[in-house]
């Protein structure tokens, strides 16, 4: 109901992993916290958020598709030239996405994986980064909106957020597409 959507990607090179990482959805915020600092020092990463603006003028679907365009692009910015060249080839490789549509704008093929954060590695861990990046930025909403109680519901329609929306009002960063009552 509340912030952006975040999206991850990432182009694992290190599969070395001491941490769990599977579904961010059945992590806890701790094993979330460790996976990510992981993620980064074992992966290149990209990362990219489409507000709250553009998803009601969009709707939350092509706003996630544009989510994960942007971040996929983010990513190709950090593989350094000689990979770059490698990836550039036919053929060689396919872009995984969590679900089973998507329509962006990205230079691969694109196969959708239902369920994929718990089937493959490189979706797992662009979850974990999506996740644990959108946390970080509801955390900071909730010291500038702290009656809101972002800090536990992270902006998704709980009773309680929805009790905080009905006592306060809307804030800049609600989407107005999402139905309050």
């Amino acid at each position: 109901m509340a912030g952006p959507v975040v999206a991850g990607a990432v182009l694992v090179l290190d599969t070395s992993f001491t941490c769990v990482i599977g579904d961010s959805k059945k992590l806890s915020a701790r094993q979330r916290e460790t996976a990510f600092a992981e993620i980064h020092a074992r992966c290149l990463v990209g990362v990219a958020a489409v507000s709250e603006k553009i998803i009601d003028e969009i709707n939350i679907l092509k706003a996630s598709h544009l989510a994960m365009s942007e971040a996929v692009k983010d990513l190709l910015s950090r593989v350094p030239q000689e990979l770059r060249l490698e990836m550039d080839k036919p053929n060689a490789g396919v872009l995984l996405v969590d679900g089973n549509l998507f329509k962006g704008d990205v230079p691969f093929r694109a196969g959708c994986v239902v369920k994929g954060d718990s089937k493959s590695l490189a979706i797992a861990c662009a979850s974990i980064v999506a996740k644990v990046t959108r946390d970080h930025l509801i955390e900071e909403y909730d010291k500038v909106y702290p009656q809101y109680g972002f800090k536990k519901h992270k902006g998704y329609p709980t009773a309680a957020h929805r009790a905080a929306i009905k006592q306060h009002g809307l804030l800049p960063i609600h989407r107005k597409t999402f139905t309050v009552s």
